[in-house]
């Protein structure tokens, strides 16, 4: 079946085309390259995987609930609108709040795609080019996995967020090479990370579990990546070109702030759309959620050094100005060990699965003996 015929509500049938601006740029100088910059390459190369055969496939998902949270975590819960849905409405509402957060996961990996193949042929460095190959190839196999999971345990699409689709077209349009690097790098791929970490720890769904802890293994380097290459090109900027940037991360960062409030579920459903952000805007869980979801993106706009006035004023009037304390290292070491771990309970699970078949099968010997 196309995913055409999933959409919750239709959209075009053929190609989004965002006109890129800037050079394809070649470099001569093929020896030397940045230490760390080199080593996250070789790393890059070392953590490939086959999303079809790490993954589980044939765990089951509750398309109502696909994290397996309580409906405390709902962001209507509580209020009056809350209060006056059946059950079955709830029920749907799950199906399309489920659709809605896993499409919009896949639409950015797919411009993290497109993105990451634009800076390989954008930076002048050939180490970048290199850890951005390495990107590409990552980004293909996590819109490859979140593709079959929206397909076969939702069933269901929603369309891309438009501060989503704003945010990537002004990554691509821009004729500056570090642009597609501030705007996915730095902020998209920071936001998603954080997501992918909220549901990844809270969710209850061990096939979910399993998918965002392994794409948070590459996402880790992907940030870490944006660091690097931008921190030191930051430093030589002139004011007023630090200053074009900073305006663009505050741009970038009240889109994405908005991209996850869900309005489109909202209005597809037919519920009171302002009764709904309002209460939204005001729970004390979306304030806390987004919080949480700036615990990547902070810390690293810090670290680049575009932390002029304009942008903390933006972080402090989004209340999330405290997660500039955030250690993103430790963060990204946790990123990886969790991965890890995850690979060792399924592989003592299959050992446990093997010797219950070999035990088994020397009872039903001995009894036929």
């Amino acid at each position: 079946m196309s995913s055409y015929e999933l959409y919750s509500s239709p959209v075009p049938n053929d190609t989004w085309n965002v006109p890129m601006a800037g050079d394809a740029r070649f470099t001569w100088e093929y020896d030397g390259g940045r230490d760390r910059l080199l080593n996250l390459y070789q790393k890059g190369k070392d953590k490939q995987w086959d999303a079809q055969k790490r993954i589980d496939w044939d765990l089951e998902v509750d398309p109502h609930n696909v994290t397996g949270l309580p409906e405390q975590f709902n962001p209507l819960f509580g209020s009056e609108i809350w209060e006056r849905m059946t059950q079955k409405e709830r029920d749907e509402y799950g199906l399309h709040q489920s659709s809605w957060l896993f499409s919009q996961f896949l639409h950015g990996e797919q411009g993290a795609l497109n993105v990451s193949a634009r800076i390989v042929q954008s930076v002048p460095d050939l180490d970048s080019k290199f850890y951005a190959a390495t990107q590409t190839m990552d980004e293909a196999r996590h819109v490859e996995l979140y593709t079959r999971f929206v397909h076969e345990k939702i069933g269901m699409y929603y369309p891309i967020n438009q501060d989503l689709a704003k945010l990537l077209a002004e990554s691509l349009e821009d004729s500056r090479w570090d642009l597609p690097y501030l705007g996915m790098q730095v902020l998209i791929e920071g936001l998603a990370l954080a997501a992918f970490g909220l549901f990844r720890d809270m969710s209850t769904t061990p096939l979910v579990k399993q998918l965002l802890a392994y794409v948070m293994q590459d996402e880790a380097r992907h940030v870490a990546f944006g660091r690097l290459a931008l921190k030191d090109y930051y430093a030589e900027l002139t004011d007023k070109e630090r200053a074009e940037r900073e305006e663009f991360v505050v741009e970038g960062c009240y889109l994405m702030r908005d991209r996850f409030k869900g309005r489109e579920v909202f209005e597809q459903l037919g519920m009171p759309v302002k009764e709904c952000m309002e209460y939204v805007d005001n729970s004390e869980m979306h304030q806390l959620y987004q919080s949480l979801l700036f615990s990547r993106i902070v810390p690293c706009v810090r670290d680049v050094g575009l932390w002029g006035d304009k942008v903390q004023a933006a972080y402090a009037d989004m209340g999330v100005l405290d997660n500039a304390k955030g250690d993103l290292e430790a963060l990204m070491r946790q990123d990886e060990e969790i991965a890890e771990k995850v690979d060792e309970e399924r592989y003592q699970q299959e050992l446990a699965a093997r010797k219950n078949e070999v035990e088994e099968a020397i009872a039903l010997g001995g009894a036929a003996g």
